[in-house]
């Protein structure tokens, strides 16, 4: 039964999930499901924070940043 599990998974490309006594209790996936849900989830934290920072003020525009980092390299240089 376990192979007939795994190979729906696949198929469908979603998840099985296991119950026990009727509620859900695990989900069984495929390996390349679950890695493609785990890069979504840090897209979705990366967003998240990305938010805050904006929110936060933690921002700057490329220009100044660039701007920055150049007059940063011309004093290393002297």
């Amino acid at each position: 039964r376990y192979n007939e599990v795994i190979q729906e998974c696949k198929e469908r490309n979603t998840a099985t999930i296991l119950t026990v006594n009727g509620k859900g209790d695990s989900a069984i996936m495929s390996y390349e499901k679950y890695n493609e849900l785990m890069d979504e989830l840090q897209l979705y934290r990366d967003l998240a924070e990305a938010e805050s920072d904006v929110r936060e003020g933690r921002v700057s525009l490329a220009s100044e940043t660039y701007d920055s980092i150049r007059k940063k390299i011309e004093s290393m240089e002297l």
